[in-house]
């Protein structure tokens, strides 16, 4: 199993990303996919995940401002962030079932 997140980079307050989650060895459509984070200095943090059968889930702490999603045809799995606060920053992950992708960093900052 392989997944490749990119899309990460520095924005501003207030602006959006959109990050990817390029899967290989496994469906996306078939898998438990989710997204992670680790902000500096803190624990890692359950960000946005997505059921096989469709149903997604997301902490309070994004809620609102960050969606999941899929392409089944693409085998990927997306993040879009939007109204992103400095308190956003760290570095992303992606998770399908059990396994880990590498990080992508999230830098917001004016």
């Amino acid at each position: 199993v392989q997944l490749q997140a990119s899309g990460g980079g520095l924005v501003q307050p207030g602006g959006s990303l959109r990050l990817s989650c390029q899967a290989s060895g496994i469906s996306v459509s078939s898998s438990y996919m989710y997204w992670y984070r680790r902000a500096p200095g803190k624990e890692l943090e359950l960000t946005a995940f997505i059921r096989p059968v469709g149903g997604t889930n997301y902490p309070d702490s994004v809620r609102g401002r960050f969606t999941i999603s899929r392409d089944n045809s693409k085998n990927t799995v997306y993040l879009q962030m939007n109204s992103l606060k400095p308190e956003d920053t760290g570095v992303y992950y992606c998770k399908a079932n059990q396994d880990w992708g590498q990080g992508t960093q999230v830098t917001v900052s004016s």
